[in-house]
């Protein structure tokens, strides 16, 4: 059976993706076609740039239409390459009359002498408890998009042939329309986005309310304004080993010391972390019970409630980063309620976001708690962002209830299981060396161990000259790793042409370095 593909968008307008069975290179040439409009553009910009001096300072550049005859290009492409040129300052656009050379800058900006900066940044470090640092590296490797003609196994987000862009597009063109789309939101967020969330989060029967839930700008912002409220600089937090870089970015900013508990295939191991509780006196745990990030672990149900119990007895918080629970494979089965379903005592606070299900770009996610805690969190989220912006809300409200959005989430539970199962094969047929303890039902990602001895960094380095972008396991430990690791996504790619080439490309590097 030919594998299935995605094609972003339906003549419906509110369609979010339909699945189409297709050749595999159907999906490569989907890929290839994006990646030539983004070389074109830059093509062509660089070819303006160097004719620029043929016009006077002023003089106005041939229309968009002559651009688009003689170079053979689209109009988008035109439009782009004049945007950059804009953004450079070489040129000005002139809505209805066209672009015009700029104006030569007069004089140099000055050179500043910055040296200082380094006193300023570092005076304060001797009186902290624990230094602050802002390492973003591990961020990045799933953020900086590779270069051209590399295969993406580091993303961290779907590939746009499995976005909802079409769905997305037409929530946020109705959306814009609603009354009062526009206005300053409440600061908690739009009541009927809360009560939809606190439905998600705590299921049918109310064990969440809206009047709990919170509405942020991403993951990633519930889990610093988390981590802010809960623990002052200096203190220990929690985090499971190995786990995502950006949380520990985020502890190590703000002056906290993250303090390991090792996971397996069953999630954290309860008696280690009660162990570490005693040990450290921390008064937060940070966990993500479900295809946990980057292991693929889901919290066996016998640990759920000896979790929260041994958070509760060491007066602390459990915060749950439910991150991926909208990224379900078509075989997971049902899946566990949150632990924010069960935890009437306020133990948890949970994080959840729209944004792995949707695009980097769609950031908006929930905060959920109860008690005393939800206020701190709440004026936390006001002094930082004030509230998140309402047509984004309103675009999340008519994303969720419409007809594409479950169409939505059924379609990339099916595509993922496929190109899971597709990586997974290509990994044992071609590289039986490197360890995969376990298949995940849920995620974008495999979890894979190196044999000891490995170079991490060299085979990083080898992968890329190979042409595939792979992320090392050393940002995932919060201490020294136990082996070397790679963590391979299968989601940022075109398809599943795609991964068979990637692991190909990684078999050459492997053969050079291992």
């Amino acid at each position: 059976m030919p594998p299935r593909v995605f094609l972003v968008g339906t003549p419906d307008e509110g369609e979010a993706t339909g699945v189409v069975t297709a050749i595999e290179f159907g999906a490569i040439a989907l890929f290839s076609v994006l990646m030539q409009e983004r070389s074109s553009v830059g093509e062509l910009a660089g070819r303006l740039r160097q004719e620029l001096d043929r016009y006077s300072p002023g003089g106005k550049l041939p229309s968009s239409r002559a651009l688009v005859e003689r170079f053979r290009v689209s109009p988008v492409t035109v439009s782009r390459a004049l945007a950059q040129l804009a953004a450079e300052g070489l040129v000005v656009t002139r809505p209805g009359a066209g672009a015009f050379r700029a104006e030569p800058r007069t004089q140099a900006a000055p050179v500043g002498d910055t040296s200082w900066q380094e006193v300023a940044l570092s005076a304060d470090a001797a009186a902290e408890l624990v230094p602050r640092s802002v390492d973003a590296s591990g961020v990045l490797a799933s953020l900086t998009a590779p270069p051209p003609g590399v295969i993406e196994f580091n993303g961290g987000y779907l590939h746009q042939s499995l976005q909802p862009e079409r769905a997305m597009a037409a929530a946020l063109s109705r959306a814009s329309r609603r009354p009062g789309a526009w206005g300053r939101p409440p600061m908690e967020g739009l009541p009927e986005l809360r009560e939809w969330f606190a439905r998600s989060i705590g299921g049918p029967g109310g064990a969440v309310s809206a009047a709990e839930v919170l509405i942020t700008a991403g993951g990633q912002s519930a889990l610093t304004t988390a981590l802010r409220a809960l623990a002052p600089p200096g203190a220990p937090v929690l985090v499971e080993s190995p786990t995502y870089p950006g949380m520990l970015a985020i502890a190590r900013a703000a002056g906290l010391r993250p303090v390991p508990v090792p996971v397996d295939p069953d999630g954290v191991r309860p008696s280690l972390l009660a162990d570490a509780f005693r040990a450290t006196g921390a008064r937060v745990f940070v966990c993500q019970p479900l295809f946990q990030n980057p292991t693929g672990a889901m919290l066996a149900p016998e640990r759920r409630g000896e979790v929260l119990r041994i958070a509760h007895e060491a007066g602390a918080f459990v915060v749950e980063d439910d991150f991926v629970r909208r990224l379900v494979h078509e075989d997971a089965g049902p899946l566990p309620r949150p632990l924010a379903a069960d935890d009437p005592d306020g133990v948890v606070v949970h994080v959840c976001s729209l944004t792995k299900a949707t695009s980097p770009s769609f950031r908006l996610s929930a905060l959920a708690a109860r008690g005393p805690v939800l206020e701190r969190l709440r004026a936390i989220q006001v002094v930082d962002t004030f509230f998140v912006p309402r047509p984004l809300q309103e675009a999340a409200l008519e994303l969720v209830g419409s007809p594409a959005w479950p169409r939505h989430l059924r379609a990339i539970s099916a595509e993922l299981k496929t190109r899971r199962d597709t990586m997974t094969a290509a990994l044992r047929l071609d590289l039986p060396e490197l360890a995969l303890p376990h298949i995940p039902s849920g995620g974008y990602h495999l979890w894979l161990r190196l044999p000891d001895g490995a170079d991490e960094a060299a085979l990083t380095s080898a992968a890329l000259r190979a042409g595939v972008a792979i992320t090392p396991g050393r940002p995932y430990f919060s201490a020294e790793p136990p082996a070397g690791h790679l963590r391979l996504s299968f989601a940022a790619v075109a398809g599943v042409g795609e991964i068979t080439e990637g692991v190909r490309r990684l078999r050459a590097a492997c053969d050079e370095v291992l």
